[in-house]
């Protein structure tokens, strides 16, 4: 009896040629797919930070600084951790500056372009915090069509498989790097066998957390940075047991692949930061009305002409102020800005923790007239110290979406009367209250 070796009906073909030439300049699928990847990950921040209060175009602002900054940390990661390629005996110092021939580290990405980020958005006045979790959905979709590189270039490959999505790769030519090594009869040549698509498996990781933070994000409504760890949980734990599949060279402790080790340490430090910390979800306001553009009249020259017609030139604030969910849904429903812990609610400057202006004028008419105002006496006081709708605002504690009203006894629509009500707090003669 003879039995018949393991063999696989189907198999995921690879390609052979990842770079193609545009006259002297060389199109490499890698360098592609992480341009697309970033592409993606711009967008959904950037609808993610609008939604946020975020003006328009702030990613763009964001990625002029985190996106070189995270290639050159993902360079100096694969460096460090590949230092025999590089230093030491046989190696080519130079050769560390020869990003195009691929060796970046998601570690370093991150750590990098965290720093990138971070500078943007001190210069723009955004937290952080929020910067990360606009991002954090983004960032798995983005590593997932960055992996379609590793398909082109022929790596990331596991061990030798019999299933159905076994994975052909190709021999790839040192001397002419980009292309599969080819026969005496032009054929590429591949590797014997078929290998887990290591790669693969994590494209369909990353999709799947993509979606995890997503749902997570929208029921919990996490903030302070913790939508980005929860994305850092979710890739971490993926990456350790995807890493220990993989074949392909790499630095060991302790018989482990130093990546292994990576996941796990990084997975443990989100974990603690994702319990410790706690906090709303972050939005935010101008810290003063954006300057108004200025409508351009009699002279055509002074026209712009990239401007949407019938539509106004967005201007970017100076900064930002971190409000609550509540105050940005009612900033965007009356345009309003919330106030501030240092200022009072009531227009005109009135302390809130003093009487009205109405009482102090009630006490100067009684004392002068000798007359007991309408409010003296028995029976309910109609210019007291309760307004004839009561305490509760004319809107109600409750806005049309149906939250609590966060600015308090506020009117929705109040403190923009100062002119026709001066040295009076409300219709009734009582002084708003602080926010709470």
């Amino acid at each position: 009896m003879t039995l018949a070796p393991m063999t696989s009906l189907a198999a995921m073909p690879s390609p052979s040629t990842a770079v193609w030439q545009l006259g002297p300049v060389p199109i490499r699928a890698y360098a592609l797919c992480i341009i697309a990847g970033i592409v993606v990950a711009c967008v959904v921040t950037e609808y993610r930070l609008r939604r946020r209060g975020v003006a328009p175009g702030a990613v763009l602002d964001i990625a002029v600084w985190a996106v070189p900054a995270g290639i050159i940390g993902a360079r100096i990661y694969h460096v460090i951790t590949s230092p025999e390629k590089y230093f030491g005996d046989g190696g080519q110092p130079l050769k560390a500056f020869a990003i195009w021939e691929g060796g970046l580290g998601i570690w370093g990405a991150v750590a990098g372009g965290a720093v990138g980020a971070w500078l943007a958005a001190r210069q723009l006045g955004i937290p952080l915090t929020v910067v990360a979790d606009a991002l954090a959905p983004g960032m798995p979709l983005a590593q997932a069509v960055g992996r379609l590189g590793n398909w082109f270039n022929n790596e990331l490959y596991g061990g030798r498989t019999s299933l159905p999505w076994g994975l052909e790769v190709h021999v790839m030519d040192p001397d002419n790097p980009g292309h599969a090594l080819r026969d005496d009869a032009g054929n590429p040549v591949l590797q014997p066998g078929l290998y887990h698509p290591t790669f693969l498996y994590e494209l369909i990781w990353n999709l799947g957390v993509a979606g995890l933070v997503l749902v997570l994000d929208r029921k919990l409504r996490l903030g302070r940075g913790r939508a980005f760890a929860l994305y850092v949980m979710g890739y971490t734990a993926g990456r350790f047991w995807i890493e220990l599949m993989r074949t392909d060279e790499a630095n060991h402790i302790l018989g482990v692949r130093l990546n292994v080790w990576t996941a796990a340490l990084v997975f443990l430090g989100a974990l603690a930061y994702f319990i410790r910390v706690r906090g709303p979800r972050e939005y935010l306001v101008p810290l003063g009305e954006p300057a108004a553009p200025v409508t351009p009249s009699g002279d055509v020259s002074q026209v712009d002409l990239a401007r949407r017609e019938g539509g106004a030139a967005t201007v970017a604030p100076e900064g930002y102020r971190v409000v609550t969910e509540e105050q940005f849904r009612t900033y965007k429903k009356t345009g309003a800005l919330p106030p501030t812990d240092d200022e009072p609610d009531a227009v005109g400057g009135a302390d809130p923790t003093d009487r009205d202006a109405t009482d102090d004028a009630d006490v100067t008419a009684r004392e002068s007239t000798g007359r007991p105002e309408v409010g003296d006496g028995p029976g309910p006081d109609l210019t007291g110290d309760r307004d004839v709708t009561g305490d509760r605002d004319v809107t109600g504690d409750r806005d049309v979406f149906g939250d609590r009203e966060v600015t308090g006894d506020r009117d929705a629509i109040g403190g923009t009367e100062a002119a026709e009500h001066a040295g009076r707090a409300d219709a009734g003669g009582r002084p708003t209250d602080r926010d709470s």
